[in-house]
């Protein structure tokens, strides 16, 4: 982050709005908004926050599995198998 470039008050964005948006999508790097010199929001592109959510389920996934395993909540493959069958066999 660009702390020169990279955070703006809320009084630019009213004005510059098309420039940061350009500048977000080109340099994927996102920009502090702040109003009364406080941060109070983040522009970003929407690529970047794809990542940052598919990198937030998929930690969120290995958190529940982690979970599971310390209170040996698991089952064998063929148990996991044999239980997504029966779900799928259920819905038709």
């Amino acid at each position: 982050m660009n702390f020169k470039s990279d955070i703006r008050p809320v009084s630019y964005v009213k004005s510059n709005a098309a420039e940061m948006l350009r500048q977000v999508n080109e340099s994927h790097s996102p920009i502090v908004i702040t109003q009364n010199g406080e941060a109070k929001a983040v522009l970003i592109d929407t690529a970047s926050y794809q990542e940052m959510k598919d990198a937030l389920g998929f930690m969120k996934l290995i958190s529940q599995s982690e979970h599971g395993l310390q209170h040996e909540k698991t089952m064998s493959h063929e148990d996991a198998i044999r239980a997504v069958r029966n779900r799928i066999k259920d819905k038709r």
